[in-house]
C-alpha cells in the first residue's frame, strides 16, 4: 500500500486560513475603525452645532433680560410721570377750589348770618359764625345742601350768646364737605397702555 504523507498539504491549508482570518479580522477592524470614525465625526459636528445653538440661545436670553430691566425702568419712569401728572392736575384742579368756596359760601350766607372762621381740613370744611336767629342758621344749612360746591352740611353746636344783652346772638360750628369732581380716566387709560413686560 501507497503511504501519501499529507502534512505538508494540511499545514499549507492551515497557513491559508489563518493568513485569509487575519486578513478579514484586519478589514473587519479598518471597517470598524472607518465606521468608529465617521461616527464620532458626525456626533462631534452635532455636539458642535448644538452648542453653537445654545450659546446663540444664551445670547439672546442676556439681551432680552437687559431689555427686560430697560422696560422695567421705562415703566417705573411711565408711573413716575403719571403720578406727577395726577399730583399737578389735583394742583391746577385745587388752585381756584378757596375762590369757589368763598364765592358760595357768599351766595349761600342768608341775611342775618355773619362766618367768624373757616377752616378746610382736606374736604371738610369748617364754619363758626353767628346768627340773629336759629331760623338763619337752619336757612343757612338748607342753602348748603343744595349747593353746587358743598354737600352733607352737619350743624354741630348751636349756643345762645348773653354776652350782649341789647342784642340777642346765636353762636353756631357748622360742618361741610366739598363735592369731589368724577377722577379722570386718562391716567388709568394711559396706565393700561403700558406693555407689559
Amino acid at each position: 500500500m501507497i503511504k501519501i504523507n499529507l502534512l505538508p498539504h494540511r499545514q499549507i491549508r492551515r497557513a491559508e486560513r489563518q493568513r485569509e482570518f487575519g486578513l478579514m479580522a484586519a478589514l473587519v477592524a479598518v471597517v470598524m475603525a472607518a465606521i468608529l470614525f465617521v461616527s464620532w465625526s458626525y456626533i462631534k459636528s452635532r455636539i458642535e452645532d448644538q452648542q453653537s445653538r445654545n450659546q446663540r440661545l444664551q445670547d439672546e436670553i442676556t439681551r432680552l433680560d437687559s431689555e427686560i430691566v430697560a422696560i422695567t425702568g421705562l415703566k417705573d419712569q411711565i408711573k413716575r410721570v403719571l403720578e406727577r401728572k395726577q399730583i399737578v392736575e389735583g394742583l391746577q384742579s385745587g388752585r381756584n377750589q378757596a375762590v369757589s368756596v368763598l364765592d358760595e359760601l357768599a351766595r349761600q350766607l342768608p341775611e342775618g348770618v355773619t362766618l367768624k372762621s373757616i377752616k378746610q381740613s382736606g374736604n371738610e370744611i369748617d364754619l363758626r359764625g353767628v346768627a340773629d336767629t336759629n331760623a338763619r342758621v337752619a336757612t343757612l344749612v338748607h342753602n348748603l345742601s343744595s349747593s353746587m360746591v358743598m354737600q352733607s352740611p352737619n350743624l354741630v353746636e348751636i349756643k345762645a350768646n348773653n354776652s350782649q344783652p341789647e342784642r340777642k346772638q346765636f353762636e353756631f360750628v357748622l360742618k361741610v364737605m366739598l363735592k369731589q369732581d368724577k377722577p379722570d380716566e386718562a391716567p388709568a387709560s394711559a396706565a393700561a397702555a403700558v406693555p407689559q413686560g
